[in-house]
């Protein structure tokens, strides 16, 4: 019993990573991406004596996986991005309304979820299936669409495994994986820069220059016309470059001195963002996720959440 246990023990360790990934990409959300595995760990535990072994410890913790977050997945409110809750405000019309942390699908580090010292093919393939767009998009899906499409088209699951670890037939699995491609479909997602391209970081070390000395010209020159910018909690965004640079020089002028610190998320370049406080003192602001397309800036997502900072490895403060 005891080496059975310790056997158990290593596999959690061994499969939390990717485990915390797929409920990720189910929940769109780190925090009930945890609660979430923890939940599936603890189920396991109990159940632990009456695993027969005819599966995988992998497949048998997918398969308690798959139903917690199916079960999560059931809340009336899904996860969105300000961009799917309504068009684009203006500089003229801009309003802040903050909305409930649960509206919103919340950023998570790439090395929560990822190995990223893995092979780097591998890793850019897994980089783009937890990019903001795509999590977003996957809540479109009705809780048992997402886990057959996660398993079959991001872990590259057969359809007889995936029938076996959900309880249905292949028929219904193949069905589901259809309409839930055509709904991705539909929603056409933009592909955004590979992240290890020589020009990418280049193009991030203009972007950095340009909003610590928070010049709105240079900025504008890294934008893409229709770049938009997105301040969750509340549900305002705004959609061209000049509105984005209008609102960072005009309502958002309090970032100005800002100081930013790289990190990565969702697969992309992400920056922990700290605003002046005072005696030579920085403190966390907002976590910005940067989309990068074909070398031009398209998206400026701004999470304010300062709670997150410890997440991501930052810094509580900075000073000089």
């Amino acid at each position: 019993m005891e080496t059975a246990t310790l056997d158990l023990t290593a596999e959690f360790d061994l499969r939390r990573r990717e485990l915390t990934g797929y409920c990720y990409r189910m929940l769109g959300s780190g925090a009930e991406a945890e609660d979430a595995v923890q939940e599936t760990i603890l189920r396991a535990w109990k159940a632990a004596d009456r695993f027969e072994g005819r599966s995988s410890v992998r497949t048998w913790l997918y398969r308690i996986a798959s139903n917690v977050c199916i079960d999560m997945g059931r809340a009336p409110q899904r996860r969105a991005r300000p961009m799917d809750l309504g068009g684009p405000s203006t500089l003229a019309t801009a309003q802040l309304v903050p909305l409930p942390e649960s509206t919103f699908v919340q950023p998570i580090a790439d090395r929560r979820v990822i190995d990223v010292d893995g092979d780097p093919a591998e890793v850019a393939v897994a980089r783009d299936s937890i990019r903001l767009a795509f999590v977003a998009a996957l809540q479109h899906l009705a809780p048992r669409q997402r886990a057959v499409l996660i398993l079959c088209e991001v872990l590259k699951w057969q359809a007889s495994e995936v029938a076996t670890l959900l309880d249905t037939s292949v028929a219904s699995v193949n069905s589901a994986l259809q309409r839930a491609r055509a709904t991705l479909a539909s929603l056409d997602i933009e592909a955004l820069d590979p992240t290890l391209d020589p020009e990418h970081e280049a193009l991030l070390g203009r972007y950095v220059d340009a909003f610590e000395r928070y010049d709105m010209g240079a900025l504008a020159e890294l934008l893409r016309s229709d770049a938009v910018i997105s301040m969750p909690p509340h549900d305002l965004w705004l959609r061209g470059a000049d509105q984005v640079t209008g609102w960072m020089s005009g309502p958002g002028h309090g970032c100005e001195g800002s100081k930013l610190i790289r990190v990565d998320a969702n697969g992309t370049a992400a920056f922990g963002s700290y605003r002046p406080a005072g005696d030579r003192r920085w403190e966390p602001f907002a976590l910005q996720v940067i989309d990068v397309v074909d070398g031009e800036i398209t998206g400026h997502h701004n999470f304010l959440y300062p709670e997150l900072f410890a997440d991501f490895g930052l810094p509580p403060f900075l000073t000089d």
